[in-house]
């Protein structure tokens, strides 16, 4: 007999494997903490200029705050990523990214995931 307080703890761990199992794993791209600003700000253009949504780290809008190189080339990047992952596009950005299986969102903004 399973203890009840097990139960929801066995839940996770079906979903788990079902994530496994069908190869969806929840990724962002997000910026590495040790690229250097210049070639974060070279990255984060190119994204930008590339198709990756950039509208929502302006001024006024939900992901502006923090106003940081590292954060806004974080959302950028992952805008870019999740547009094009299934097209070829990588979270790569010339060394600057990496991949993180914890979700970057906070507060109003929201990072986008596109299984």
């Amino acid at each position: 007999m399973i203890c009840p307080i097990h139960k929801p703890l066995i839940s996770l761990l079906l979903l788990n494997l079902c994530f496994q199992a069908s190869g969806q794993y929840m990724e962002w791209c997000i910026a590495d903490e040790q690229t250097p600003d210049e070639d974060l700000e070279r990255a984060m253009e190119w994204a930008c200029g590339n198709r990756a949504d950039c509208s929502k780290i302006q001024l006024n809008h939900p992901c502006y705050l923090p106003n940081t190189l590292k954060d806004h080339a974080s959302y950028s990047f992952n805008s870019y990523y999740q547009r094009f992952k299934n097209k070829g596009g990588s979270c790569y950005f010339n060394s600057a990214a990496i991949i993180t299986d914890l979700d970057p969102s906070h507060g109003s903004c929201k990072f986008e995931f596109i299984p």
